[in-house]
């Protein structure tokens, strides 16, 4: 039997600001619509959608040499958005469907968990709101923790799916709603029965592995973190003023540590950062190439790497 018949890709990709071009008059979506600050029309929404679909097509494919049959994305705007997608050329032949809520995000992005039909059914899905207050004593209206339970083949699994707030006021000062999303997740284990604890944590934490944040989830004693060697000072998911961070991460509990039929062992976990998905010149060189940086349009693909595991199947 060929390895790749055994061996199935897990990512998650933040995707930086998939919005579609209409205007929704509940959220804060003005800049990334045609007449807005970022002159968002049809051409550039098609044009990076495009891209990220050849991009999550290519995740893991030289592994597994399929694309991932499960997929976690930040920072898409809607239903329109993830349909227009998964209509592209490079992914409407894979069997895909998702997991989609509007979350209370001021400005709109959520989460999604995207599944191939041929390899995971969904069994039951849900958002865990994550209440938590800013400094003035207002809720943060940031985006919900999605929970989704379902076969990864024969086995059952748990997938959540984050993206925690951001630490636009100072990493310290925000770091509190963090550990507070921690907290969240370990709250829906703990009344898990243990018979099927399967688990996959995987989002941009806005944390790297060393966070007190991420560090919370690792003291329980049931989860691995393969993500953790994979930030140094010159790699990561995310570079901001020069500085790597590895913000995007998939842990894993245990039991994908072992070999036994029907259940799924882990092999690998990586950074996808091939040269298409990076700056090619100039001072930014091997940076994410992003979309925009502000106003200015670039025309790249996200200011962040997707991450990866890879799971054998134990036949």
């Amino acid at each position: 039997m060929n390895s790749q018949e055994t061996q199935f890709t897990v990512a998650f990709y933040n995707l930086e600001n998939f919005f579609d071009t209409k205007n929704d008059p509940h959220i804060l979506d003005d800049d990334f619509t045609p007449d807005g600050i970022k002159a968002w029309d049809e051409s550039k929404f098609r044009r990076k959608t495009k891209k990220l679909a050849r991009t999550i097509a290519l995740i893991g494919a030289e592994e597994s040499g399929i694309p991932p049959i499960l997929i976690g994305i930040a920072e898409v705007e809607n239903k329109k958005a993830i349909d227009t997608l998964l209509n592209t050329k490079a992914l409407k032949e894979v069997d895909y469907d998702y997991v989609h809520f509007n979350s209370p995000d001021e400005r709109g992005i959520d989460t999604a968990l995207l599944y191939n039909r041929e390899h995971f059914r969904v069994l039951e899905s849900e958002t865990i709101p994550l209440l938590v207050a800013n400094n003035n004593g207002d809720r943060d209206l940031t985006r919900d923790i999605l929970y989704v339970r379902g076969m990864l083949h024969e086995e059952e699994i748990h997938v959540f799916v984050n993206h925690w707030p951001s630490r636009r006021d100072g990493a310290d000062e925000t770091s509190y709603k963090r550990v507070k999303a921690a907290e969240t997740i370990l709250q829906k284990i703990n009344n898990m029965p243990r018979e099927s604890f399967n688990c996959i944590i995987m989002g941009d934490f806005n944390d790297d592995p060393n966070s007190e944040s991420i560090k919370k989830i690792m003291e329980t004693g049931a989860f691995v973190n393969p993500m953790q060697k994979l930030l140094s000072p010159n790699s990561g998911s995310a570079n901001y003023k020069g500085e790597w961070s590895l913000f995007d991460q998939i842990l894993i509990s245990h039991s994908f540590l072992n070999y036994e039929k029907g259940t799924h062992s882990f092999k690998k976990a990586k950074i996808f950062a091939p040269k298409f998905l990076k700056e090619w010149k100039g001072r930014y060189k091997g940076n994410p190439f992003r979309t925009f940086v502000g106003k200015k349009y670039l025309g790249g693909y996200s200011d962040h790497f997707p991450v990866y595991m890879i799971l054998k199947e134990n036949r």
